[in-house]
């Protein structure tokens, strides 16, 4: 049976070290186990008991696994054969690995670590999207001059979505809108008349006519849908910026910076994703933008999937790709092609190996600053509020949009990852853009520092 390039277990072994031992890191230590030529020899985590759990919970015998507090240390447990725990990711410099996977989701960590590991000779698969999205243009353009890779991870959507698109691009598909589903789903009980997202369940007595939607009258079927389970949350900080990834490897805009965000069944994305011209609530092709996946407890889930709508000029290929069963449009032209799962650290070798044995980056090859994830005031804030990032990868406070990306100026929008670790130097009333002339910086930020190294590359202040 053939198999990829970068799988072949006859190539030379892969030694990479993970940073970060959270649910994507045990993920993808568990399924790295599994595959030959592929070792997690260094397991850096702040917290040394969780790290050691996560590769004893993979096989490694505990006699097997050192927790190591020097470089001696962890050189001495490689050298044995055994697995080394730290806890000071400095400590991973010079060591024999070949990758380095950031996934602690601290967005200035995450900056520190990966530009750390290039410095040191060695690819990055970045997983923390805080960081990603903020210097991700800058990362990349550095490893090129170092003849690295720094990589996307498969198993997230940014990476899954890029692919897709790509393939689409490269078969001479129209791409009208790229997207994802965001994490949950919304799964309707036509018994109990309500709808379900997590824990949080609304009543809906009109179920039923908020179930079918009229191809003829697609906005305003979404807009009684909305209003009728507007207690659950459409859209989040991470979902946004996912696509603000997707939109600097690929080019893709989005058609409105805080998006859509549907809340449609899988077979209706064809009839939505598509121009306003033609029935959808598009101002415009080429575009990315999510959805909230509803269905009914029996049928298959979207949630956190990815997907194209791609726009078929010629009516033999659409009636082909309609006979294999995809979902398509009312006037037959678009077309629904989908990836409905990720898998989180499952998928991350794909990248880790195409990175270290391919030499190839599972996004784009040339990324740059398209967009930029920014920040609006939720509420009033008060001068002297310290920013901070609280549950679900967002900062209290403040809500996320998309904006065409920009230097950090005064007057210009904030990059939302910038403003964590932040205080406000002004009352800031809700709805207000954060500028970055509003926050007083932290004294030491490596993000702040490589942002700033970003912008005079892509965005060269004018000479007097």
């Amino acid at each position: 049976m053939p198999t990829w390039p970068m799988f072949d277990p006859g190539m030379w072994p892969v030694r990479v070290a993970l940073v970060g031992a959270g649910e994507f890191g045990r993920t993808f230590v568990l399924q790295a186990m599994r595959i030959d030529g592929l070792e997690v020899t260094v397991l850096c985590d702040r917290d040394a008991a969780r790290a050691t759990d996560v590769l004893h919970g993979a096989g490694i015998d505990i006699d097997d696994i050192a927790v190591c507090h020097d470089t001696n240390e962890v050189l001495s447990a490689l050298e044995r054969q055994r697995h080394a725990v730290i806890t000071d990711s400095e400590l991973l410099t010079g060591l024999p690995i070949d990758a380095v996977v950031e996934a602690t989701g601290d967005p200035d960590a995450g900056a520190s670590n990966a530009m750390r590991a290039l410095d040191d000779g060695k690819h990055v698969v970045m997983v923390t999207k805080e960081t990603d999205a903020t210097i991700g243009p800058l990362l990349a353009h550095r490893a090129a001059e170092r003849n690295l890779v720094c990589t996307p991870a498969d198993g997230d959507q940014p990476s899954l979505l890029i692919g897709l698109v790509a393939w689409a691009r490269g078969l001479g598909l129209h791409v009208v809108a790229a997207g994802k589903a965001s994490e949950y789903d919304f799964v309707a009980d036509f018994e109990a008349l309500t709808i379900r997202r997590l824990k949080e369940t609304v009543d809906v007595p009109g179920l039923a006519g908020s179930w079918l939607l009229d191809p003829n009258h697609v906005e305003r079927d979404l807009s009684r849908r909305h209003a009728r389970i507007a207690a659950l949350v459409r859209r989040t900080t991470p979902d946004l910026c996912e696509l603000a990834l997707v939109c600097n490897h690929t080019g893709l805009q989005p058609d409105t910076g805080v998006m859509h965000a549907p809340v449609a069944r899988t077979l209706e994305l064809p009839d939505i994703f598509r121009s306003r011209e033609v029935g959808g609530v598009l101002s415009s092709d080429g575009v990315v933008d999510m959805f909230n996946c509803l269905r009914r407890p029996d049928e298959i889930s979207f949630a956190g999937g990815v997907f194209v709508v791609v726009r078929c000029d010629d009516m033999t290929s659409a009636s082909l790709l309609a006979e294999k069963g995809l979902p398509v449009s009312d006037d037959g032209a678009h077309v629904l092609i989908h990836n409905p799962v990720h898998l989180l650290g499952m998928e991350a070798p794909v990248s880790l190996l195409s990175a270290v044995r391919l030499g190839r980056s599972t996004g784009a090859k040339d990324m740059r600053p398209q967009v930029d994830l920014v920040a609006r005031a939720g509420r009033h804030l008060v001068a002297g509020t310290d920013l901070f990032i609280a549950d679900r990868h967002s900062i209290d406070g403040l809500d996320a949009e998309l904006a065409p990306a920009s230097r950090i100026a005064e007057g210009q929008p904030l990059p939302y990852y910038l403003a964590a670790g932040c205080r406000l130097a002004v009352d800031v009333l809700p709805g207000t853009l954060l500028t970055s002339d509003m926050v007083v910086p932290p004294e030491t930020s490596t993000l702040w520092d490589l942002r700033r190294q970003q912008d005079e590359l892509f965005a060269p202040e004018p000479s007097a």
